[in-house]
């Protein structure tokens, strides 16, 4: 196994920084095009040079100084210095004076990058390129005092410098492409294109478009929209002078304000597309009057209009009462596309990140007697509430006579803590009611209020007199017993009222709120719910996990795992925890990382980054989702996001069309199979497949088995349509 000295990992995370600095420019890290961009920028020699040499200075200042590494490799710490320096060449000629200005100017794009991302991040607003806007305005202000040092105008047209590359051969191809009978609007796009980095050619701009495409089908198609609207407003207005709308102001203006808010910061929809309809405009007005000012003291509006548009409209979209179906990405991963496929596919995980893990706050099965929004009394503020009660077969709550409490099949039944918390409040001298009877002067009745977090609390009411079993600002876990269940309050017959609530009080208003990890049985059919609010009529359980399937699947941070498989590479996994307390698994060989979720009840895969052919990806797809239950002998089901599928034509079109409509779906489901239901100690085989649907039609892609055996992984296989992967498992630690 080759491992790379400390020197060799800094060179390469200098050089990833550098690389994903040129991507940012187009919203991306994809290394292909952050190529493309970076030799495109050397289409003008000076430019290119002054640029690398630009982000280089920033990215290096930035790691002297200690800033957050994973920021710095980012780009979002040297884009601007990028900008800065391409664009400072395309002002200035080459000299000391230059170099001086343009070391200097970078050191203080990245201070004032640091600075306004910090600020602006708080808020989750992004700072965008204002950093290189301040800088360049003070440069170009300050430039007339530098005369004598050298520092003058480039008066070059890039004729020159295509020539002084390739000589006449280059030139004539170039000037061939310029030459092409192009319609003006297509030829102003490619032209537009290239202004992002300071050039004006079709050729650059072919060559942009092309890398675009490729990268990301939604920003390609954002593009050519954000391009397209500012035309036609700009027909429909009559026409601004032709100085209004130059070539960068188009590119950068117009086409990164459809990218940054059609389908970056935005996830892309229907939606998100229209909105374009409305900010491409509003920055249109924006180049116009801004420039109006800024050109009265010699300086280019250059991106302002674009950066104040993005970061107020996603600022005004925090300030939302109710969020709508405009969505706002929680997780960048640098591509519209798989924002997007995540965010479909990820729902559920996404939950699991940002909601308290609360199950159901009795023991075996109950029947939801009245649900969210029921018909008797869960209404207005009191709307989001549960009861829960207890069947027969007969779909009794009651044995005969049942004219007493004690009748009743949930009366005297214990109740459990839905999840760790601090007693806040107890009632528990309230006398339980005759059958048909209410006290509804002492609404609630007997009721325990626990605090879970800041601003949730649940609430457990009609509680049997002095049953309750803690004491107030007591500390109680997850299914401790707290109390029984009984009829007090406004109970005409025994049942438990469960409410979450965001204040401490008797009598808040309800709060909508999931419950995770439990099964729903409806018309005979059960289902394993993983994070949702339980349907009035279903009965509902919590799931009795299987303790050796728990064992094996407790992957903690240190853990370390070889893998062997025939005719492919060994490989290790380690699992480590990141800065936002998420847990993953590290392939040292593949470079490879998965991030995983699990709560003692269900294990899942919530990301992964790496080689398709390698064992680590295997393991994810055979492992994608666990029960970690052999009760009730029941299968889950899930869907692998679709930035899995093969890069095909197909894939091609499904990104495209992905905003509007979604016709491709990666299937899952798994079974666990064991020979005992709880306490483990025998042999567990989880069963899985995985197939796809197009238009509907199903077909099979693989399937796979894992074994447990002594509360351990020791093996699992994949089923491919070619070959069949057969992986043995050791644990290091």
């Amino acid at each position: 196994m080759k491992v790379l000295s400390k020197k060799t990992t800094e060179i390469q995370s200098i050089f990833k920084s550098v690389l994903n600095s040129y991507g940012m420019l187009f919203f991306t890290q994809q290394s292909f095009f952050s190529w493309l961009v970076l030799l495109i920028s050397f289409f003008i020699p000076q430019s290119g040079l002054a640029g690398l040499i630009a982000v280089f200075t920033s990215v290096i200042t930035s790691r002297l100084l200690g800033f957050d590494t994973n920021q710095i490799k980012s780009g979002l710490y040297s884009y601007s210095a990028l900008l800065f320096g391409l664009g400072f060449a395309a002002n200035f000629q080459w000299g000391n004076a230059f170099l001086l200005l343009l070391i200097i100017g970078s050191v203080l794009t990245m201070l004032l990058s640091v600075a306004i991302s910090s600020k602006l991040n708080a808020k989750n607003i992004p700072g965008l390129s204002l950093a290189f806007i301040f800088t360049t305005w003070i440069v170009l202000l300050a430039s007339k005092q530098f005369g004598y040092m050298g520092l003058t105008q480039r008066n070059l047209y890039w004729v020159n410098e295509t020539y002084a590359i390739g000589g006449t051969t280059l030139l004539n191809f170039v000037q061939a492409l310029e030459n092409l009978q192009l319609a003006p609007y297509i030829s102003g796009f490619f032209r537009s294109m290239s202004a992002i980095i300071f050039q004006g050619n079709i050729l650059a701009g072919i060559l942009l478009s092309i890398g675009l495409l490729i990268n990301s089908r939604i920003s390609f198609i954002l593009a050519i929209t954000g391009y397209s609207i500012a035309i036609l407003f700009n027909y429909l207005m009559g026409g601004f002078k032709t100085g209004d709308l130059s070539y960068y102001n188009m590119g950068t203006n117009f086409i990164l304000v459809a990218i940054a808010l059609g389908g970056f910061y935005l996830i892309p929809s229907l939606r998100s597309f229209l909105w374009t309809l409305i900010t491409v405009p509003i920055s249109y007005l924006l180049v116009v009057g801004l420039g109006t000012i800024t050109y009265s003291f010699g300086l280019p509006v250059f991106s302002l209009p674009f950066c104040m548009i993005v970061i107020l409209f996603l600022y005004c979209l925090q300030l939302r009462k109710n969020p709508g179906r405009i969505v706002t990405t929680p997780i960048q991963y640098y591509n519209p596309e798989i924002n997007l496929y995540r965010y479909l596919n990820g729902k559920e995980r996404l939950y699991n990140r940002y909601y308290q893990q609360l199950s159901l706050p009795v023991l075996g099965e109950w029947m939801i007697s009245q649900g969210y929004d029921g018909t008797i009394t869960h209404k207005g503020e009191w709307s989001k509430a549960i009861d829960f009660v207890i069947l027969d077969e007969q779909m009794k709550t009651f044995q005969h006579p049942g004219n007493l409490p004690e009748h009743f099949y949930c009366f005297n039944k214990p109740v459990i803590a839905p999840a760790d918390g601090i007693v806040i409040e107890i009632i528990d001298y309230i006398e339980d009611n005759e059958i048909g009877k209410n006290n509804t002067t002492q609404n609630w009745g007997n009721t325990i209020i626990i605090k879970h977090a800041p601003n949730l609390y649940s609430k457990l009411s009609h509680l049997k007199q002095y049953s309750v079993k803690v004491k107030k600002d007591s500390f109680v876990r997850k299914e401790d017993i707290i109390a029984f269940c009984g009829n007090s309050g406004r109970s005409p017959e025994p049942h438990l009222h469960f409410q979450l609530q965001t204040t401490p009080h008797i009598g808040s208003k309800t709060l909508h709120y999931p419950l995770s990890n439990f099964y729903s049985r409806k018309e005979n059919q059960l289902s394993f719910n993983n994070i949702s609010v339980p349907e009035e009529g279903s009965f509902v359980s919590n799931v009795i996990s299987n303790l050796q399937m728990q064992e094996a699947f407790s992957f903690q941070p240190g853990f370390v795992m070889k893998v062997e498989a025939p005719g492919m590479e060994d490989e290790e996994w380690e699992v480590f925890t990141d800065e936002y307390n998420e847990t993953y698994f590290y392939c040292k060989e593949q470079q490879a990382i998965a991030y995983f979720f699990c709560n003692g009840n269900v294990f899942y895969f919530t990301n992964f980054i790496g080689n398709k052919k390698s064992l680590f990806y295997y393991f994810y797809v055979a492992a994608y989702k666990v029960l970690l239950s052999t009760e009730n002998n029941i299968s889950i089901k899930d869907a692998y996001p679709i930035s899995l599928f093969s890069n095909s034509i197909t894939r091609w079109i499904q990104d495209l069309l992905s905003p509007f409509f979604i016709f491709i779906k990666l299937d899952y489901e798994s079974k666990a199979i064991g020979e005992d239901n709880f306490l483990g100690g025998g042999k567990t085989t989880i069963n899985s497949q995985q197939s796809y649907q197009m238009f509907g039609k199903k077909r099979k892609m693989s399937s796979a088995v894992i074994n447990i055996e002594k509360n351990k992984i020791i093996s699992f296989s994949l089923q491919l349509k070619n070959k069949t992967i057969n992986a043995t498992c050791e644990f290091m630690q």
